[in-house]
């Protein structure tokens, strides 16, 4: 899927792997904006060569992809997917590229305090769902929902599933048991890509997600599943407890459980967090 994403009104353009649930970025387009020059092709291909002479496997890993040109025809072009990139943007020695590098150092230093005291993520996560407008009691839910994960993934753990792609065939067995859909499915039909489905789920949703996860964590732990295959159906058994529930409250109350909506229409900003601006001093503008 060929798009066109806006930087400080300048065009970059994107691609995304379904297969991969990845954003691939065209790099000269990115070291226009952020270089100014005249002449980004030649730019990168003397970053490019410098940097794969130092050993940098990120650039050696950078693939091509057809991206339609400025006179309309689609031309092979190096794209980097978000790691990729902002690796090569710490290479590029621009005014303009200094906020995204102050930004991957303070990120970095997080990380190794969050290392040395896991309690701050809690206090991160909390602070970055507040930051994007959801509400406390949300964010409650949120967070307990988390917990619930944990437990789970740590009961499959101990079963001897495999994390990774075996995490995600149980989880996606536990997701179409109660809502009818894999998670793949589910994040095409409220529009998804890269985002987290659960970031996305109204409160009810997530409180089922929930009872379908913990169902499946206490039937696990009671069964003690030895293959992976046991495992498949105790997922399907725990996703079915909170399926029959969901069922249960869209015929008492007439209304699909299961929501096309997102955390835009879930949270409170008016304006996109980047721009700064909060609802009530949008309202004073007016």
């Amino acid at each position: 899927m060929d798009n066109i994403q806006l930087f400080e009104n300048k065009k970059i353009r994107t691609a995304w792997n379904e297969d991969k649930q990845e954003w691939y970025f065209a790099v000269v387009d990115v070291i226009a904006v952020l270089t100014e020059s005249p002449h980004p092709q030649n730019y990168w291909r003397v970053m490019k060569s410098r940097l794969k002479s130092e050993g940098n496997e990120s650039i050696t890993n950078c693939n091509a992809l057809k991206m339609t040109a400025a006179d309309g025809k689609k031309r092979m072009t190096d794209v980097a997917d978000t790691e990729q990139l902002l690796r090569i943007i710490q290479s590029i020695p621009s005014p303009k590229a200094e906020p995204f590098k102050m930004w991957l150092a303070q990120v970095g230093k997080e990380r190794i305090d969050e290392t040395i005291d896991p309690e701050l993520t809690i206090d991160r996560a909390l602070e970055t769902y507040l930051k994007k407008g959801y509400s406390r009691e949300w964010i409650n839910q949120r967070l307990q929902a988390i917990q619930v994960r944990k437990e789970l993934t740590d009961e499959w753990r101990v079963r001897g599933v495999r994390q990774g792609v075996e995490y995600a065939i149980l989880t996606d067995e536990i997701t179409r048991a109660w809502s009818g859909m894999s998670t793949g499915e589910y994040k095409s039909f409220k529009g998804l890509k890269k985002e987290n489905l659960r970031d996305n789920m109204s409160t009810l949703e997530l409180v089922l997600n929930m009872l379908a996860e913990a169902t499946t964590t206490e039937i696990s732990r009671q069964k003690e599943p030895s293959t992976f295959s046991e495992n498949k159906e105790v997922a399907r058994s725990g996703g079915a407890v909170a399926g029959r529930a969901r069922q249960d409250i869209e015929a008492q109350t007439g209304v699909p459980v299961i929501t096309e909506k997102t955390a835009v229409d879930f949270t409170q900003l008016i304006e996109s967090v980047t721009d700064g601006v909060s609802p009530k001093k949008e309202d004073d503008k007016k």
